[in-house]
């Protein structure tokens, strides 16, 4: 039976990815949520009551992104999308900026974005760059004062997951790539949603994850993702066709 959709390389990332950048992981020992209650800053029923803790929280993380940078891991993927062009898709469950500030364009955020703030009244989102935001600040397209960082929390909606699920729909084509580094496989199932699937498989982490079944994958990478990175886009290179 011929393909009926059209092979894509598809890189899904985590948290791992931008470990080596210096940005703290959120579920890790010593992660960010480690001095606060989740259920405080990242609850889309309680956020507001918590409004201040929330913004606090983010705020910190914000200004810590703009002391960071990509490092190489993020520059190879950012190399591989030039070279694929539409033929790549990046999907991160990150809500930092790394790899845009490598160069890629049109990264799918799972998650949200740090940089971003998002009105509760009108609904525009905005960047607010590495800046804190202030409690007097206000929505700049309606003026209102309700602004939450533009983050998916537990409980709310997390609308592109749609794009995430649309792309996965590539990975029927047996001559597709999917890339997944970094990441627990706890929160999106990618063990799940790759078992099905047919195509070229490869998996960087740091260790073995007890949510990922590393038998569904050609080639497994146990170490830091800006060491395995040029063996992954040396893999893609020899499968691409």
């Amino acid at each position: 039976m011929p393909n009926i959709v059209s092979k894509k390389i598809i890189i899904f990332s985590g948290a791992g990815i931008s470990a080596e950048s210096g940005i703290k992981t959120f579920r890790d020992s010593d992660g960010l949520w480690e001095n606060y209650k989740i259920e405080d800053i990242c609850n889309q029923y309680t956020w507001e009551q918590n409004y201040d803790t929330v913004h606090e929280f983010y705020n910190q993380r914000r200004l810590q992104l703009a002391d960071v940078k990509p490092n190489y891991a993020h520059e190879i993927v950012a190399s591989i999308k030039e070279k694929y062009q539409d033929d790549c898709i990046i999907i991160t469950q990150n809500v930092d900026d790394m790899f845009e500030r490598a160069g890629c364009k049109d990264v799918i955020h799972l998650h949200g974005e740090l940089t971003k703030m998002e009105c509760m009244a009108c609904g525009d989102i905005f960047s607010i760059g590495y800046k804190e935001f202030k409690n007097t600040d206000t929505c700049p397209k309606c003026s209102h004062t309700k602004i939450k960082p533009f983050i998916v929390f537990f409980g709310g909606s997390a609308p592109y997951y749609a794009n995430m699920y649309s792309a996965f729909e590539h990975l029927q084509n047996e001559d597709s790539i999917v890339v997944v580094i970094g990441t627990l496989g706890n929160v999106i199932q990618i063990s799940a949603n790759l078992e099905l699937v047919e195509c070229y498989k490869i998996l960087n982490n740091l260790e073995i994850s007890p949510y990922i079944d590393e038998s569904q994958f050609d080639k497994v990478y146990y170490e830091e993702a800006t060491t395995a990175c040029d063996k992954i886009e040396f893999d893609i290179s020899e499968f691409w066709l």
